[in-house]
């Protein structure tokens, strides 16, 4: 397994309360955050970069408006002072900011991502990530999603749709990790 170089950071995207309303419904992997929890306290341990990404609505009525508590990052997300922190008001981390000046300028052509939601701003972030030329690694038990409808009225299910998203990433945009796979490369 190839080990990841010391500047690669670990980008965690929208780790949120917003994501813990009840208006979202059903959620694919519980253990979500305690894996983004594990990668963060080892990037620490090992000195490196964590690039905390949050999402801020321009719109009032929002779950993301920064007039709501509920765009706060998530108890678990306390950034150390050399950590840097992001907002975006897009799915993509990267338009609207400086992360792509951050990664070039700091070298790092390989970044770890993770965050919520899978099908959402995550992917997003990947796909654009890929497309700018960097190598992305996702961390699959370190994301996930909800149940959604389809254009038929089908509930298509958050398991079913992480699945999916991820496939879709694998070896195009990203290459797809595991918790224990990542940790393992540092």
């Amino acid at each position: 397994m190839n080990k990841l170089d010391t500047n690669v950071p670990l980008i965690v995207i929208d780790v949120q309360k917003a994501f813990d309303d009840k208006s979202w419904g059903k959620r694919n992997n519980p253990f979500a955050e305690k894996n983004i929890e594990k990668l963060i306290e080892h990037w620490n341990s090992h000195q490196r970069l964590v690039i905390y990404v949050k999402h801020i609505s321009k719109n009032k009525e929002s779950l993301f408006h920064p007039k709501n508590e509920t765009s706060e990052f998530k108890e678990m997300i306390t950034p150390l002072p050399n950590d840097m922190i992001i907002t975006k008001s897009v799915n993509s981390a990267f338009i609207g900011t400086t992360l792509e000046e951050i990664l070039r300028k700091r070298n790092c052509p390989n970044i770890v991502i993770t965050g919520l939601t899978t099908n959402h701003c995550v992917e997003t972030t990947a796909r654009m990530a890929g497309n700018l030329g960097f190598n992305p690694y996702l961390v699959s038990d370190a994301t996930a999603t909800f149940d959604r409808q389809s254009l038929s009225g089908e509930t298509l299910t958050a398991e079913k749709i992480h699945e999916m998203t991820l496939a879709n990433l694998h070896e195009e945009f990203a290459i797809i990790k595991t918790t224990e796979e990542i940790v393992a490369m540092l």
